[in-house]
């Protein structure tokens, strides 16, 4: 991406408190980025699961805490009510801590400043489980060389792009990787593009991408499509069988406070930017 040929353009986030403060809609005047799943019934057993149930994946964003896999499946905070208001709200967690998330919405950009308060020495993980919304021609980018790491195959190590960064189209493949030491992460789809940018103050090793890339390959007996760009702090994907050093410790201070900012842009060359849509 050359930065003469985009421009920032305004971006609005809404979220469900009361359905585990899940973002249902991040959108500017041409498109919405989140992507929701066409089965109907993934909305109403969303909305009502309960603590410690399995994961539904009703698409927009969900908050992953105090894991992404393993159990509670996809944490505890996506199946809890929180409380507040949208731009300053909270949920406690029980056996882990109370998360804080503050919503700023400014002119061309989001930013959402996360805390965890809890006991020193509690580990976790957090993963901002976003689904996007993206064409066959959607492409992600990372700003440097990584090494990243692939779920669930004995090849664990490869170089990336290794072809992960194509978005589409649908090949019948399901792949799941992490990038360690990654703060920053940009989606395009053809006129349009979102930047993501992430970090922990202090703890900056600590951040980094999960990629889950589904193009038709799962689940096996009713497989559909599905993008997940998932900034996270931790360097690992089930907090029972990570490492305490993929992990994040709370310190003395009994909280930890980390940051998410996003900037959607357009390219330029756009004729109409309030009437452009996502290609298909």
């Amino acid at each position: 991406m050359t930065a003469g040929e985009w421009r920032p353009v305004p971006l609005r986030l809404e979220t469900d408190l009361q359905h585990g403060g899940r973002w249902t809609s991040l959108r500017t005047a041409g498109r919405e980025w989140l992507w929701t799943n066409p089965d109907p019934g993934s909305s109403q057993a969303r909305d009502t699961a309960g603590p410690d149930a399995d994961f539904v994946d009703a698409g927009g964003v969900e908050e992953c805490l105090p894991t992404v896999r393993g159990r509670p499946d996809h944490g505890a905070a996506w199946t809890r009510p929180w409380t507040g208001a949208a731009e300053n709200a909270w949920v406690e967690l029980p056996g882990v801590g109370v998360l804080n998330r503050r919503i700023s919405q400014g002119d061309a950009d989001v930013r959402v400043d996360y805390r965890l308060t809890a006991r020193p020495r509690t580990l976790f993980l957090h993963a901002v489980h976003a689904l996007l919304d993206v064409s066959p021609a959607g492409r992600l980018s990372v700003p440097h060389p990584q090494t990243m790491i692939i779920l669930d195959v004995d090849d664990t190590y490869r170089p990336w792009p290794d072809g992960l960064d194509r978005l589409g189209p649908d090949d019948g493949s399901a792949i799941c990787a992490l990038l360690p030491d990654c703060r920053q992460a940009v989606v395009t789809d053809r006129d349009h593009a979102l930047r993501m940018q992430w970090d922990a103050p202090g703890r900056s090793e600590l951040c980094s991408l999960l990629l889950w890339r589904n193009l038709g390959g799962w689940p096996a007996d009713r497989p559909y499509t599905s993008i997940g760009i998932e900034p996270m702090i931790g360097r690992a994907a089930d907090l029972s069988t990570a490492d305490s050093g993929e992990c994040v410790r709370v310190d003395d201070t009994g909280r930890v406070d980390w940051t998410l900012s996003l900037t959607a842009l357009v390219r330029l060359t756009t004729s109409s930017d309030a009437s452009d849509t996502k290609g298909s």
